[in-house]
């Protein structure tokens, strides 16, 4: 087996799996056997500086062998998996040179992952195929995004002579419940650029995503016998339901695609006497974006006046912003991203993110950081997959990145 899959198998069989209810940082336990597993395999590698913090941040930097100025470069991954399935028990195994048929995953409880279902896969035919045995989902988001990085770090130490400037690597925890950069000091990467190693599949690339906020819309209402309540009652849940049928239903995820945003309804709780709605906002465009945050205070005024003020209370809190606001500025880091896929042989796929990215905020902290593929498909599900091959070829990815800065 490949390093690069012994790697994968090893890290995936820690469940570091996320949950939203968690109070605490990280999410997982399991991240801080993760982390600490990684800062020894890179003590190993010859990184003696390689350490964990108290909320499983892992930081190492590799100096810089040159005797010329060569600017900095960062590459992150996250520890942990998503909710959304179980990350325990994960069964990986290789299928050699997949002939385009359906896979069995698991016989005995008869799921099968089908070609018809996923047409994605068509693209892997004649690669090395890494999938589970259908009860877990694999971890490779972004567990082969981490292996990746520790590959390319291990040839950079075994390859001394080849120049290269100051390196960095960090792991976060808990970028599946959206915590991974909450808690980072940026200090402990002092990189001029960086890239996460956290897309999709083979020769995806961004270096854009949505803007993002949040509404939060609380409905006052008062609640009456119903037998006694005319005139009397207003009903939290109805105002609540008209609040929702004033957003335009066409700007709504499962009506959207490309570079078009949405409203999207995420939650609904309450009763006759108060209710709560949370509303996802999301756009690329920061005049549309801004229009979309100012109609949920406009549908607010409106029902007021209509059932009296105070009814509805809505508050529109920016999430995260489009990371290209910040990358635009700096034409070198795209430049070089593109021109290191291309160099090992990959057709760049140019895609904005339907949605956040660790490098969005951190390209807000001064680093500009695009998304970079880490060659896994049908991300957070039981039929989640990636080829060898793809890993192969995003670990070359970062070490012609980091070619082309020493190039200059």
């Amino acid at each position: 087996m490949k390093p690069i899959v012994e790697r994968l198998f090893r890290y995936v069989k820690i469940d570091t799996q996320s949950t939203w209810e968690s109070t605490e940082v990280p999410a997982s336990k399991n991240e801080f056997v993760l982390g600490r597993m990684l800062v020894e395999e890179l003590k190993e590698m010859g990184i003696d500086n390689a350490w964990m913090d108290e909320k499983a941040y892992v930081f190492a930097s590799i100096p810089s062998n040159s005797k010329k100025e060569i600017p900095s470069v960062a590459f992150f991954a996250h520890l942990d998996t998503a909710p959304d399935e179980t990350g325990a028990n994960v069964n990986p195994r290789v299928i050699e040179s997949w002939d385009g048929r359906d896979i069995v995953l698991n016989e005995k409880k008869n799921i099968v992952m089908k070609t018809e279902d996923f047409p994605c896969l068509k693209d892997s035919i004649g690669k090395d195929l890494i999938v589970t045995d259908g009860t877990s989902l694999l971890g490779a988001d972004d567990k082969a995004g981490i292996a990746e990085i520790m590959e390319a770090a291990r040839y950079i130490m075994e390859n001394p002579k080849e120049e290269h400037g100051e390196i960095h690597i960090c792991f976060t925890p808990d970028e599946e419940i959206g915590n991974s950069t909450e808690y980072i000091n940026i200090k402990n990467v002092p990189a001029q650029y960086g890239y996460t190693m956290d897309g999709g599949e083979l020769g995806e690339i961004n270096f854009e995503n949505f803007n993002a906020a949040t509404a939060t819309v609380k409905i006052h209402g008062i609640a009456i016998h119903p037998g006694e309540s005319k005139d009397k009652m207003r009903n939290a849940v109805l105002v609540g339901v008209e609040f929702i049928n004033h957003l335009p239903w066409r700007e709504s995820p499962v009506n959207t695609e490309g570079y078009e945003g949405f409203y999207h309804v995420t939650d609904f709780k309450g009763g006759v006497d108060s209710a709560e709605i949370t509303i996802a906002i999301r756009d690329f465009d920061e005049e549309k974006y801004e229009i979309r945050k100012r109609r949920i205070q406009q549908i607010e005024d409106f029902m007021n006046e209509y059932y009296g003020a105070g009814t509805v209370e809505a508050k529109v809190e920016d999430y995260y912003l489009n990371m290209a606001r910040e990358v635009k500025k700096h034409p070198k880091v795209r430049e070089y991203a593109l021109e290191a896929m291309k160099r090992t042989g990959i057709e760049p796929i140019v895609i904005p993110i339907r949605g956040g990215t660790d490098g969005s905020t951190i390209s807000f902290m001064g680093m500009p950081c695009p998304n970079i593929f880490m060659g896994s498909a049908n991300s957070h599900s039981i039929y989640e997959y990636c080829t060898v091959q793809s890993m192969e070829k995003a670990m070359e990815v970062i070490l012609n990145i980091i070619r082309l800065f020493a190039e200059g």
